[in-house]
């Protein structure tokens, strides 16, 4: 995604729209420039690619949208910059400055005592790495001096939907809420999108069915105790998720700091499934959040005739959902959900054992995290009819069996 200083918005009286920019020929021309600029540069150390892009950058007015285009090819997805160095590039200064320390002062230059330093220490070497290859890795761990080995291209195309895609992501940065409508779709992206939301532990309240769609409403960074970069990187990631589903609308509240007063208004933002936006997330299966993978990765190695399935299901309450984590199925045909609960909003956790208590003809065991501080968020977890499991940094299978025995 885009850092804030390379999003390119425009207000419309309390509305904020992105800068979009079209698959025109002009446009087109700059993402190939760009494209091939990358390519070249591939064996070249970071800071000579940064010193090609000011060159072709020039004088244009449009640097800011050649920054954006730069940024991502730049990032993982395409690019990949490493430490070229015989040595350790730490290890390889600490040998140079112990020489330079024994060393009587040499009447030269600090070039050539880096090269009488690299010589020596290339005898020490049995000159197993030669002279110019310790000068230089000594700073091979500096970002300028680290190499572009890969580069995997995408299409001008590609490139041009994931700027205009970066761009509506970076308006969630200020979000305080969003409101998603999910219009009646099929139940299978309904499905990878609520997957979504607890891959990047949104804290998502979701009412309706599959039958008429859901109304998602999620905090925003702004309205934290203390508001969260990553909580607003994690909101950003979900909007290529939501591209996914045929029929939807969204509608987003906004702190934005007006560029003139230099003062936080509210500001609005909203779109839909006609926005043309090309998502870069493939349509199938989502991963789990670190908690739920950690799990699932345990049970993997833990003996036992139960299978945990990652497959969603989607629990009917009245008037909303329940989305369990996990599922357990026994041979004997028998199966118990599994919720944990990690979150940490006074407001989220009440939602959430108030949806436990509505599901209470199911099969379904709670673990809850010992660092959540329930009386302070008024849950009494008493009054829940779930088995429930504690626990502290990770969630123990063995502690999960115990509890499916007794339901037996």
């Amino acid at each position: 995604m885009l850092p804030t200083d390379l999003l390119i918005h425009r207000q419309n009286g309390e509305e904020i729209a992105p800068k979009f920019l079209p698959l025109a020929p002009s446009q087109l021309k700059m993402a190939n420039q760009l494209i091939d600029l990358f390519r070249q540069a591939k064996g070249s150390s970071q800071g000579e690619l940064d010193r090609q892009l000011q060159v072709l950058e020039g004088d244009g007015t449009n640097y800011r949208i050649q920054r954006g285009l730069a940024h991502l090819l730049r990032s993982e997805t395409f690019s990949t910059f490493e430490i070229v160095s015989p040595l350790e590039p730490q290890r390889l200064r600490q040998r140079v400055f112990a020489l330079s320390a024994q060393a009587a002062p040499l009447p030269q230059t600090a070039s050539q005592t880096i090269q009488t330093l690299a010589a020596q220490l290339s005898q020490e070497l049995d000159r197993e790495v030669y002279p110019d290859q310790i000068q230089a890795g000594l700073y091979a761990d500096l970002a300028e001096n680290r190499i572009l080995t890969q580069f995997d291209p995408p299409t001008p195309e590609a490139l041009l939907h994931r700027y205009n895609l970066s761009q509506v992501q970076g308006i969630f940065y200020k979000a305080s809420q969003i409101r998603i409508q999910a219009h009646r779709n099929d139940p299978g992206e309904y499905k990878l999108l609520f997957r979504y939301l607890k891959l990047f532990g949104l804290m998502a309240y979701i009412e309706g069915d599959a039958d008429h769609g859901f109304t998602i409403a999620i905090d925003g960074p702004t309205s934290l105790f203390k508001p969260s970069t990553r909580y607003g990187l994690d909101i950003a990631k979900l909007i290529p998720a939501l591209l996914h589903v045929t029929k939807w609308s969204l509608s987003a509240d906004l702190h934005w700091r007006d560029p003139y007063s230099k003062q936080e208004k509210q500001r609005r933002f909203s779109l839909d499934s006609e926005c043309q936006l090309v998502s870069h997330y493939p349509p199938g299966k989502a991963y789990d959040s670190f908690l739920e993978m950690s799990f699932a990765d345990r049970w993997a190695s833990f003996k036992s005739e139960w299978q945990l399935e990652r497959e969603v299901d989607l629990i009917p309450i009245p008037g909303s959902v329940m989305i369990p984590d996990f599922r357990l199925v026994h041979p004997d045909g028998r199966s118990v959900l599994l919720e944990i609960v990690g979150y940490w909003r006074p407001e989220y956790l009440r939602k959430k054992f108030s949806q436990v208590r509505q599901a209470e003809g199911h099969n379904l065991i709670l673990a809850i995290s010992e660092r959540l501080n329930l009386e302070k968020a008024g849950v009494n977890f008493n009054q829940t009819p779930a088995p429930i499991i504690w626990f502290k940094d990770k969630l123990s299978p063995k502690a999960v069996l115990e509890v499916l025995n007794q339901l037996a």
